[in-house]
């Protein structure tokens, strides 16, 4: 069983920055592939980012290549999703995910934990 906690959001104004942070509890996280996926008001949730076991491989969304990157501290138990040059067109809620299956995951349906989202809210 895994517990995971997000932290770092908030209300940030057009082109400035958020780091988010992902805590997971329990043993073993480095055995776990992780991902960040996000959920605006009346659209579906989206993958976002997503990380290898090691973290030697990254996906993101074309959406937010070249803005985001997803990183990750085994012995810190912790994942991160560094948001720069942020637009309002990423606030939306945004869940870490954990995955005990595969070493590296997209899709939402293969995560085994969620964790509860975090606010991200990027004013024009």
């Amino acid at each position: 069983q895994v517990q995971l906690v997000e932290s770092g959001g908030g209300l940030v104004q057009a082109g400035g920055s958020l780091r988010l942070s992902c805590a997971a509890s329990g043993r073993m996280f480095s055995s776990f592939a992780m991902g960040w996926f996000r959920q605006a008001p009346g659209k579906e949730r989206e993958p976002v980012a997503a990380i290898s076991l090691s973290g030697g491989r990254t996906y993101y969304v074309d959406s937010v290549k070249g803005r985001f990157t997803i990183s990750r501290d085994n012995a810190k138990n912790t994942v991160y999703l560094q948001m720069n040059s942020l637009k309002p067109e990423d606030t939306a809620v945004y869940y870490c995910a954990a995955s005990q299956r595969y070493s590296m995951v997209i899709i939402a349906t293969d995560y085994d934990y969620w964790g509860q989202g975090t606010q991200v809210t990027v004013s024009s």
